[in-house]
């Protein structure tokens, strides 16, 4: 099929998850002609890519005005089990339905003007004399844009093919979630959950990453797991055994889900990357969301982390248009990558690094961590969860210093 120089747009987004929807609505607020082209179609939007568990924090909803319909429970604490403990910490959150939540990002990014596109599947850049110009998609059709951004999460559509992100397959985790009715949310013997957001680090249910329960009002809760194929996968992991497995060996076993059933309609998967982006930018282009990647899951809340992505490359490209000549050169966009490494997250190589320990720890190991959870106060904590080597160093053991070793290792290669 021709090619036809039939669409012109300040930038073009390739995706729209919250990243690329979040962009689209900053973009079309300041007034600039924004386009998303999404692979899926708008009748079924997001059927395919209702990923998240959408958990999030407080400070997402203000910051990002997100209305209070798209939130299915409003919790108060977060919960960390491990295979004979648990730690709870009261930290006000809220479990969106991640379906209607895309859908209002969508939405009031078309009120603010920008143009979306669906069943428009995004397949490669656009490239003329040496210079990126647009992205073609859907079987030929052209648009042309000053900035390409691509939101495409983990298949990294564009990035990939302009050699901006390298994504590693032994750094991706899978994840699998279900929906379910009747589960029991303070069952004898282990955390209440009632209104809470509950992670579980037990290589017994999921070797090499983690398990969850959000509850989302009455008996319902979002149930899943993910896990990266990392060593300790390949040490725990069971013969033959996928990752529906994984889950249903969990709700087999788990007295909590005894009497649950599955909500039809309801299951989810997806899939991350656990490593640092090498480039975030390159002339008139920038990866955010996933793309980059973003997601640090024990660390949590990687729906903030995309929208601040999202957010940061509008800041970028509006940089870039209001100077007196149009600069969307590398050198003008790496203003972007300042901003990741700033604000959308900060001190992640730290991070990352404590997240693979963590993954890679044995579970008698787990155990000592919820409880030296526990033993400091809130905020040690606090100070620790925003990557402070000397607060977390107060949860590491001299038993660690192997297991620290060989994930620096492992890391550099």
């Amino acid at each position: 099929m021709p090619q036809t120089k039939s669409d012109n747009f300040d930038v073009v987004i390739a995706g729209a998850g919250p990243a690329g929807a979040q962009c689209a609505r900053d973009l079309a607020t300041r007034g600039y002609d924004v386009v998303v082209l999404e692979a899926e179609s708008e009748d079924e939007f997001p059927r395919q890519s209702n990923k998240s568990t959408g958990g999030t924090f407080p400070p997402m909803l203000s910051s990002f005005g997100i209305p209070d319909d798209v939130v299915m429970n409003f919790t108060d604490d977060v919960v960390i089990e491990s295979p004979n403990d648990h730690f709870a910490q009261y930290q006000p959150g809220a479990v969106l339905d991640f379906g209607e939540f895309k859908r209002f990002l969508v939405a009031d990014g078309k009120r603010e003007g920008a143009t979306y596109r669906f069943g428009a599947r995004v397949n490669k850049p656009l490239v003329e004399d040496g210079e990126l110009v647009g992205v073609q998609f859907s079987g030929g059709e052209t648009v042309y844009g000053d900035i390409v951004v691509d939101a495409t999460g983990p298949a990294a559509v564009l990035s990939k093919q302009l050699g901006v992100t390298t994504l590693e397959r032994d750094k991706q985790a899978v994840a699998i979630e279900y929906e379910m009715d009747g589960v029991h949310l303070d069952y004898p013997g282990y955390a209440d959950i009632t209104d809470a957001m509950m992670l579980r680090l037990d290589h017994d249910i999921a070797p090499g990453g983690y398990s969850w329960i959000f509850h989302t009002g009455d008996e319902t809760a979002k149930v899943g797991l993910c896990y990266l194929q990392n060593d300790a996968h390949r040490r725990y992991a069971r013969d033959g055994m996928r990752i529906d497995e994984y889950l249903q060996y969990w709700l087999d076993t788990d007295p909590r889900f005894d009497a649950a059933e599955r909500i039809d309609g309801r299951h989810h998967r997806g899939s991350a990357h656990l490593q640092m982006p090498e480039r975030l930018s390159a002339d008139n282009f920038m990866a955010i969301g996933d793309t980059a990647p973003t997601v640090d899951p024990v660390w949590g809340e990687g729906i903030h982390a995309c929208m601040k992505s999202g957010r940061a490359a509008a800041i970028t490209a509006d940089h870039c248009f209001i100077a007196n000549e149009v600069d969307t050169s590398a050198a003008n966009l790496s203003g972007y990558d300042d901003l990741w490494h700033s604000e959308v997250a900060p001190e992640m190589r730290i991070r990352l690094l404590v997240s693979r320990v963590l993954y890679q720890a044995p579970n008698d190991r787990l155990d000592t961590f919820v409880r030296d959870l526990r033993r400091i106060d809130a905020d040690e904590l606090a100070k620790a969860d925003d990557g402070s080597i000397r607060y977390l160093m107060k949860l590491l053991h001299v038993r660690d210093v192997p297991l620290l070793a060989r994930v620096l290792l492992a890391s550099r290669t």
